[in-house]
């Protein structure tokens, strides 16, 4: 079940008992991804990322070991290994590392499936569907292993956008962050120049396709 944001909906719980049932029997539970019901029965969908946070949230509610990605990719590299073919996998990264990767334009996974294997500690195994390759391990901090730099990653699709003349008191910025919270928009960088006059400039950044 999930919230009413159609095309951004949440999910709110997961019915375990039917699946359950299946396992107990032997079969194998093929269930679809990326979209949900709400409270009135409307049918809503997850958006992007929907169907390995599904996965991600099946795999919480069952308890099951680990939850199992496999797409186009053999794992989670240092960076895009198509515009630097140096580029390494990486066996093994934490959910904050992930977490940044995914936030700044790492496509491998969402981080909003990351946020759900972090919150209900699930580990992540991310594999590709063409290759016995091992893949990547996405686990917790105490797991991963320690390294510097794991990895960098770019975005070409962000906007900046600038509020002008914030009044420079306490709890005008989260006003501001509180309406585009309201409206499921993820915001990334955050600058706000030093006060003049009793006001100041804030700027942030979104994903380009969320700019109206």
């Amino acid at each position: 079940q999930t919230d009413s944001s159609f095309s951004k909906a949440r999910i709110r719980s997961i019915s375990t008992e039917r699946i359950e049932g299946l396992l107990d029997e032997g079969k194998i539970v093929v269930a679809a991804g990326f979209q949900g019901i709400d409270n009135d029965l409307n049918i809503t969908t997850l958006g992007r990322g929907g169907s390995d946070t599904t996965a991600v949230a099946l795999a919480a509610v069952l308890k099951a070991d680990a939850c199992e990605i496999y797409t186009d990719v053999d794992g989670v590299y240092t960076t895009d290994p198509r515009l630097l073919p140096e580029a390494r996998r990486v066996d093994v990264i934490s959910y904050d590392e992930m977490l940044e990767l995914a936030s700044l334009g790492a496509g491998v996974m969402h981080n909003r499936s990351i946020e759900f294997a972090k919150k209900f500690g699930v580990p992540i195994h991310v594999r590709s569907s063409f290759s016995d390759t091992e893949g990547t391990m996405i686990v917790t901090e105490q797991e991963s292993a320690t390294a510097p730099v794991s990895g960098a990653a770019m975005t070409p699709d962000e906007a900046r956008v600038t509020v002008l003349g914030v009044p420079d008191v306490p709890g005008k910025s989260r006003q501001i962050f509180s309406a585009i919270a309201d409206k499921k928009i993820a915001v990334d960088m955050v600058v706000q120049n030093v006060g003049d006059g009793g006001k100041a400039d804030v700027s942030f950044t979104v994903r380009r396709d969320e700019l109206k």
